[in-house]
């Protein structure tokens, strides 16, 4: 899958954001940028929770955020 396709939906191309990293086609800035889009994407899907508007799919932000972490202790 080319990274512009993952980036406009990283949990279609993903089950979870462990998987981002141990995806040996991408470089580490790559997995960055997804890990990002994926983190603003479950942010915007947490406001429209809040404002009761649920989306269909489940936030993963705290794994998002530890996966972020582990790649930037490499």
């Amino acid at each position: 899958m080319r990274l512009q396709d993952i980036l406009t939906d990283p949990s279609a191309a993903y089950d979870k954001p462990e998987d981002v990293l141990n995806d040996n086609d991408l470089s580490v800035s790559e997995k960055r940028k997804v890990l990002d889009q994926w983190e603003f994407d479950a942010r915007e899907l947490q406001v429209a929770t809040e404002e009761n508007m649920p989306g269909p799919e489940e936030c993963y932000l705290e794994d998002i955020l530890k996966a972020k972490k582990k790649l930037d202790n490499g």
